[in-house]
């Protein structure tokens, strides 16, 4: 099974423990700290949209892709619904084209993990070098591996995220997050981090 198919099967069947309709408190709360301005803003692997139309709300001009096609018109329609502008892509954050202007801010909660995972972390990579330029900033939440859970994201450790992030971004926060649950349950153990593209 390819890529595009597995994840349309996830949206399809509703296997998507990932997405709980619940905007990121943590996201909020890096953009609150770190006084990130409004800007225009790619999120990567932006599944329903629940956090594009967080950003869109916020005054950000956003862009998001996903592979799964279902998943990009569920996006659509909620961002239609809470009446907010949003740039929906239906494609492979992998061969995602370098924008005419690379992007202030890149969003992604919970795809660099699944890239690094599924086609290496080389990929991943590649894309950030291709829509970033030095100053832009990246707010990437992934699996923590300190938490032993038999489901749940692929895990990383402190030490994975600095030294593969760290040829092409400066770190400058990394802390342990709980990722939001349906039904305002805790969810799993994750890593925040932001950087500044080198």
């Amino acid at each position: 099974m390819d890529r595009t198919q597995h994840w349309n099967e996830r949206y399809e069947t509703g296997s998507t423990p990932w997405d709980s309709g619940l905007p990121s408190v943590e996201l909020r709360r890096v953009i609150s700290e770190a006084k990130i301005q409004p800007c225009r803003v790619l999120e990567l692997g932006c599944g329903t949209g629940t956090n594009a139309v967080l950003l869109a709300q916020l005054g950000f001009e956003v862009t998001a892709i996903d592979l799964s096609a279902l998943a990009i018109e569920q996006a659509m329609q909620k961002a239609s619904e809470a009446g907010v502008e949003v740039t929906f892509i239906c494609g492979d954050v992998c061969s995602i084209a370098r924008p005419s202007e690379p992007f202030p801010l890149v969003f992604d909660r919970g795809c660099f993990h699944c890239i690094r995972r599924d086609v290496g972390v080389g990929i991943i990579l590649e894309t950030l070098e291709r829509v970033t330029a030095a100053g832009s900033q990246l707010i990437v939440f992934t699996g923590n591996a300190n938490e032993k859970r038999d489901h749940g994201p692929p895990g990383l450790f402190e030490e994975d995220i600095r030294q593969e992030l760290d040829g092409l971004f400066e770190i400058s926060q990394l802390r342990p997050f709980f990722f939001e649950d349906a039904g305002g349950e805790q969810g799993p153990l994750g890593w925040s981090c932001l950087a500044i593209r080198r």
